[in-house]
C-alpha cells in the first residue's frame, strides 16, 4: 500500500514538473497575487483633495485651515474665491471636499460658537464618508485645542489600539490573502489532475493496476499538500519581509491548521476534477467556485455581518471563512488553539466531509 501511494505521488510530481501551466499556478500566481492585492487593496484613505473657501480671511480661520491641512489626511489643492467655483472643481475631479468658512467665523468664535460648512463630492460614496469623518475629527480636535485651558469635557477617551497600532490595512489584507490564495491554488491544481488523466487516457492504466480509489486520491493529493504548504509559507515570508506584517503566534499551530485547510481546499478541486470533462472546464469551474466565495463571502474584504442574510447563510460552507479567523488570529494576535477552537472544529469537519464526498464522487464516476 505504501509503495503504491509513493509511486502515485512520484508520478504526480513528474506531471507537475513537466507541466509549465501547473508550475506557473504554483509559483507565479501566488507571487503576483500577493504583490497586486497587497499593494492595491487598501482601506486607508489619505490625502483627500481639499479646497478651501475662506470668506472670513481672519487669523482664526487661517489657524483652522493650517490645523486641517497639517494632517496627512488632507491635501490642500485650491483656495476658492466664490461658491460658483465649487461645481467646476468637482466636475473636473480636482477636489473631493470643500471647506467653507463664513465671513462671520471670527466674530462667532469670539462669542463662543462658530459654524463652518463642508461640501463633499459623494460620487464615490465610501471616500465621501471617510472625508466627512476626517473633517469632523479635525474640527473636533481644533475645537479642543482652542478651549484647552477653559473647557474640559466630562468624559474623555484615550484610545489604545491593540495588534495593529498604526491601523495599517495591509496587516488586515495580507494575512487574509494567505487563505484566499491557498484555497484558489489548491482547487485549481487538483481540479486538473483527474481531468488530465482522463484526457490523456492514462486513467485506465491506473485502474487496471491493484490500486484502491482512496489510494489514488491520497497519492494525487499528497504532492499538492506539500506544494500548497510551501506556497503558504512563501506568502507568509513575503508578508513579513515586504509588508512588515508581524507574526505573533505559534508557527507549529499555524502549520498544523494550514494542512487541515489545504486538505479541504484540495478536496473541492478533486470533486470538480471527477466531473469536468476537460482540463479547461475544470480550471474554469475551480476559479469560479473558489475565487469569488473566498474574496466576497469569507470576511476577507467585508465583515460577514454586513452581508445580506442569504449570503451569510452561503458563507457557512466557505472553508476560507474559518481559516481567515485562524490565520489572522495566529498572525496578528498570537491566539492559541483554545481561542481558535470553534473555527478549527468547523474546518476539520469540512475537511472530513469534503474528503469523503470527493472519494465517493470518484468511486461513482470511475
Amino acid at each position: 500500500m505504501k509503495q503504491r501511494i509513493i509511486a502515485l505521488m512520484r508520478k504526480e510530481f513528474i506531471h507537475i514538473i513537466r507541466d509549465l501551466r501547473s508550475l506557473a499556478i504554483i509559483f507565479l500566481m501566488p507571487t503576483l497575487m500577493v504583490i497586486i492585492y497587497g499593494y492595491a487593496v487598501t482601506f486607508d484613505v489619505k490625502e483627500i483633495r481639499l479646497a478651501i473657501l475662506d470668506e472670513s480671511r481672519s487669523p482664526e480661520s487661517r489657524r483652522l485651515c493650517e490645523s486641517l491641512t497639517a494632517s496627512r489626511y488632507f491635501l490642500p489643492v485650491a483656495r476658492l474665491q466664490s461658491r460658483e467655483e465649487i461645481e467646476p472643481l468637482f466636475l473636473e475631479r480636482r477636489a473631493r471636499a470643500v471647506l467653507i468658512i463664513p465671513r462671520s467665523f471670527a466674530q462667532d468664535l469670539a462669542e463662543g460658537s462658530a459654524e463652518v460648512q463642508a461640501v463633499i463630492d459623494a460620487a464615490d460614496a465610501s471616500t465621501a464618508v471617510v472625508a466627512v469623518n476626517y473633517l469632523r475629527s479635525g474640527l473636533l480636535q481644533h475645537s479642543l485645542t482652542l478651549n484647552e485651558t477653559t473647557f474640559r469635557p466630562p468624559v474623555r477617551i484615550e484610545p489604545r489600539v491593540w495588534y495593529n497600532p498604526d491601523l495599517k490595512s495591509t496587516f488586515f489584507i495580507v494575512p487574509g490573502l494567505i487563505a484566499v490564495i491557498m484555497m484558489m491554488i489548491c482547487a485549481l491544481l487538483t481540479s486538473v489532475t483527474i481531468a488530465r488523466e482522463r484526457e490523456t487516457g492514462t486513467m485506465e492504466q491506473i485502474f487496471v493496476s491493484p490500486v484502491h480509489p482512496w489510494e489514488i486520491i491520497i497519492g494525487k493529493m499528497s504532492p499538492y499538500v506539500i506544494l500548497a504548504l510551501l506556497d503558504g509559507l512563501g506568502i507568509l515570508l513575503f508578508a513579513r519581509l515586504v509588508f512588515r506584517v508581524p507574526f505573533r503566534g505559534s508557527s507549529l499551530l499555524f502549520l498544523a491548521l494550514s494542512i487541515i485547510f489545504i486538505v479541504a481546499s484540495l478536496s473541492i478541486g478533486l470533486m470538480i476534477s471527477t466531473r469536468a470533462k476537460t482540463q479547461q472546464a475544470a480550471m474554469m469551474i475551480a476559479l469560479l467556485s473558489t475565487l469569488l466565495p473566498s474574496l466576497l463571502l469569507s470576511g476577507f474584504l467585508y465583515p460577514i455581518a454586513s452581508l445580506p442574510k442569504l449570503l451569510r447563510l452561503i458563507s457557512v460552507v466557505v472553508p476560507a471563512k474559518y481559516f481567515l479567523l485562524i490565520d489572522r488570529g495566529i498572525i496578528l494576535k498570537g491566539a492559541g488553539l483554545s481561542q481558535l477552537l470553534e473555527p478549527t472544529l468547523f474546518l476539520t469537519l469540512f475537511s472530513f466531509v469534503l474528503m469523503g464526498i470527493s472519494i465517493k464522487t470518484f468511486k461513482m464516476h470511475f
